[in-house]
Formats: C-alpha cells, sequence, structure tokens
C-alpha cells in the first residue's frame, strides 16, 4: 500500500489529492485547491473524510500556500505528518523530448524543467515554483509525471512539422501533445471495463473539456494527437480556437495592427466556442442551440465537425477502429454533444444509441448500440489517480 500526495499546480493556484494505493485499485483520501497565490485574498477550499474545510487569506508563494495545505490537512483530522506518506507525485506540463517517462525529481530535472519553460510559458515555472516548495517541505521522493511522456511513442511523422529542419531542431519546434495522463488512464479502463486485452485494441480517445485533445492509440500506444508544439492547436475548444491558417496571425498584425500577444489572447482566450456563441460551458451552447439560438447552433455544429474530422484522420491512421472513448467534462456529461459528433458516422460502423447515451453519468459505460461495429464508450477520466499510480510506479 502507498499514500501519494498529487500536486497539479499552475502559475498562481495548487490543487491536490491525497491517494492511497493498493495493488489492484486506488482511494482519494483528500483533495483541495488554494487559488490566488500571490493576491491579497487567497481562497483555500479542502475536503478529507467527511470533514470541510474553507479560508480566505494572503498567500505570498507556494512555500507559504504548502504550508496552508498542510494545516487544511490537520484541521480536518488528517495531520500529513501522520500519514506515513510514500512520495509526492507533481503534474508537469511540458517535459519536451527529454521526459519520456515519470521522472525521480533532482535539482538537474528542476533545472530541465526550468528550460523547457519557453514551450509552456504558463504552465512550466508555477511547477517549478511548487516542486521547490514541496521539496522543502516533504522529505520522501518526488516524481515529476508530464503531460507529453505518453505522446513521446508518435512516429517522426506525426510529431514532426513541415518547417525549416535547422530551425525546428534548434527552437524544438514539434507536436509534442497533452493530456497525456489522461489519454493513458481512460484507453487503460476503457480496455477492462471491456474486458479486452489492451494490446488488441485501436481507440480513439476524445478528451473533451474546456480544453479539449483527441488521441489514436493502438494497443496502448500513443500514435498520434490533436494538440501540438502548444495546447492551442488540434479541436475547437472552450475558448481555443484549435486548428487555423497561420497566416491569420500575420493578417491580424498587418490589417487590424494586432501585436502578437493580442494574437495569442485572441486564440487562446477569445476563440473556440466562447467566441463563436459567447459562451465557453458547452452545457450552455447546447442548451441554447436545442432552442434555436443561431450562433449556439452554429458554435456546436463547428465543434462537432471538427471532432469528426479527426476521427476520420485516425481512424486512417490506426488501421481501423475498435473503440471511439468520451472522456472529460464535456465528453462525459454533455449527451448532446456525443449525439453532434456521432451524428452522420453510421456508414463508418459508429452508431450512437440515443436511450444510452441520455443517461446520466454512471462511471464507464457503453452507449453504442448492439449493431455498431466500433463500441462507444463514456469513461471518467481520472488523472490524478493515473499520476498517483505513474508516481508510484517510478519508485519501482
Amino acid at each position: 500500500m502507498a499514500t501519494i500526495l498529487v500536486i497539479n499546480s499552475g502559475s498562481s493556484s495548487l490543487k491536490y489529492q491525497l491517494i492511497r494505493l493498493t495493488a489492484d485499485s486506488g482511494e482519494r483520501l483528500a483533495k483541495g485547491l488554494i487559488e490566488r497565490i500571490g493576491e491579497s485574498a487567497a481562497n483555500i477550499s479542502h475536503s478529507g473524510g467527511d470533514n470541510n474545510y474553507q479560508k480566505s487569506i494572503a498567500i505570498a508563494d507556494f512555500s507559504a500556500a504548502m504550508r496552508e495545505m498542510e494545516q487544511a490537512f490537520a484541521a480536518t483530522g488528517m495531520p500529513l505528518a501522520e500519514l506515513n506518506l510514500t512520495a509526492v507525485g507533481h503534474r508537469v506540463v511540458q517535459g519536451g523530448s527529454r521526459f519520456t517517462e515519470p521522472t525521480v525529481i533532482t535539482p538537474e530535472v528542476v533545472q530541465e524543467i526550468t528550460a523547457l519553460s519557453p514551450l509552456a510559458p504558463l504552465h512550466n515555472p508555477g511547477h517549478v515554483a511548487a516542486i521547490t516548495a514541496a521539496l522543502e517541505i516533504f522529505k520522501v521522493p518526488h516524481i515529476a509525471v508530464f503531460d507529453t511522456a505518453f505522446h513521446q511513442t508518435m512516429p517522426a511523422a506525426a510529431y514532426t512539422y513541415a518547417i525549416a529542419a535547422d530551425v525546428a531542431e534548434e527552437q524544438q519546434i514539434r507536436r509534442y501533445g497533452f493530456h497525456g495522463t489522461s489519454h493513458q488512464y481512460v484507453s487503460r479502463a476503457a480496455a477492462e471495463f471491456l474486458q479486452r486485452p489492451l494490446p488488441d485494441l485501436r481507440q480513439i480517445i476524445l478528451h473533451l473539456g474546456n480544453g479539449a485533445s483527441a488521441c489514436a492509440v493502438a494497443g496502448g500506444v500513443s500514435i498520434n494527437t490533436s494538440m501540438g508544439l502548444t495546447p492551442l492547436e488540434g479541436l475547437v475548444m472552450g475558448t481555443r480556437s484549435g486548428d487555423v491558417d497561420p497566416s491569420i496571425i500575420f493578417y491580424l498584425q498587418r490589417q487590424a495592427g494586432m501585436s502578437a500577444e493580442a494574437v495569442d489572447e485572441l486564440l487562446n482566450k477569445r476563440s473556440g466556442v466562447f467566441g463563436i456563441s459567447g459562451s465557453a460551458d458547452m452545457r450552455d451552447v447546447t442548451e441554447r442551440a436545442a432552442a434555436g439560438d443561431a450562433a449556439a447552433e452554429l458554435a456546436l455544429q463547428i465543434y462537432a465537425k471538427r471532432v469528426r474530422h479527426y476521427i476520420g484522420a485516425y481512424t486512417i491512421d490506426l488501421g481501423g477502429l475498435d473503440t471511439l472513448v468520451f472522456t472529460a467534462g464535456v465528453g462525459e456529461n454533455n449527451a448532446p454533444a456525443r449525439a453532434a459528433i456521432c451524428a452522420g458516422l453510421e456508414p463508418f460502423g459508429i452508431v450512437l444509441d440515443p436511450e444510452l447515451n441520455a443517461l446520466p453519468n454512471t462511471g464507464p459505460r457503453i452507449i453504442s448500440t448492439a449493431a455498431s461495429r466500433v463500441q462507444i464508450l463514456v469513461v471518467p477520466t481520472n488523472e490524478e489517480l493515473e499520476i498517483a499510480r505513474l508516481t508510484q510506479k517510478a519508485l519501482g
């Protein structure tokens, strides 16, 4: 049995879960979120067992945040010092080409994660700050689990961009992909649910949340994924555009006088379904679309069309398809979005059962008809559990 503290830090936030692993299962003992680190009034929300803990206080940095996390555990009757922590697992967004496996954190590893910050300027600096603070407090092994690691199995033809090779090599420009821990967890969970050997399955995993990505998984191995150098590429998302003509950037700079920063903000924060419909919440978009709102209808159509585009491409990459799996917030809970995505795919053996699709989220389940050649599944993701398992694996 292992007790793993899983830490997922942002630029000014700290999410965490305490997970107890046994040989065949994992139990969440506690979870929490500290927001607005570095501001005048940070918010702490923690739950452990049957106890909840809320607090608002100024938190200067991640070292202070870690101390507040310790206090939250103690206040709910679970002092971390008495729980015999096995290790701390840290989610790290960008591991570049260097990190292909969960990695024991050393000073050299921290330096390398820091050096990768230009590839993930909104994420890696926060990870480094949280890792540095946690290393000072928790005297147990610390493991870095990288979002990009699962996709390092992609062939060169899938991860290489058709730009000058010398520039790409010098600037580390390639497709890295993200949501790797989710895709890895869900692909395995789908195989276990179906009671089929993972090496035998050709799967497309659709991680559909505010951020969204598709992944082609052959025998448990990622062979292609929709996010690229950054999480902006690929599917239409809550506020991100996904795929666009790159010349749009230069056009906006020349014609509209927009700076690089302004275009970056446009494509990452004011585009996607939000840019089309005025809302980034797919629940709102599908409800408005059902009521006849033209902008919401268009947003849903574009969203679904882009996903279908990747389903078709990845089915070819895989040489056929056995399972299509929906996961994450939208994928698990939004039946109209799933129906819009699957509409018209019947000739390709993907046949959704409307009644099964309409059932509430109750865990892993099949939502395709018995006649469907491709099994359509909903499988809830659990990135924290996957990070805990990968942390334990890294410890040997």
